[in-house]
């Protein structure tokens, strides 16, 4: 994570949640609860949970990938591309 983090004590959100959501609306960086000074729970907007969930499903499938190519059931790249420049080659529009 390299940067310093946004930091926020847990009485400081409860006292006004309003604008710490208008904080992470507009900086777009995660924000560290803590409690009893510990990290306690992160916060972060609805768009970088989104990318993160995609960047983790992509993770997920390329590791499926690796898996399948260890034991002999994957496709290699040229297999792959050939086909889908068959697939473009064959798009209506």
């Amino acid at each position: 994570m390299g940067k310093l983090m946004n930091i926020l004590p847990v009485s400081d959100l409860r006292r006004d949640a309003a604008k710490v959501l208008k904080k992470l609306r507009d900086n777009k960086e995660p924000i560290i609860i803590t409690q009893r000074g510990r990290a306690a729970a992160v916060i972060i907007g609805v768009e970088a949970y989104e990318k993160s969930e995609h960047d983790k499903e992509i993770l997920r499938l390329l590791a499926k990938g690796d898996r399948e190519i260890e034991i002999g059931e994957g496709y290699d790249l040229d297999t792959v591309l050939a086909e889908a420049d068959l697939i473009l080659s064959q798009d209506p529009s």
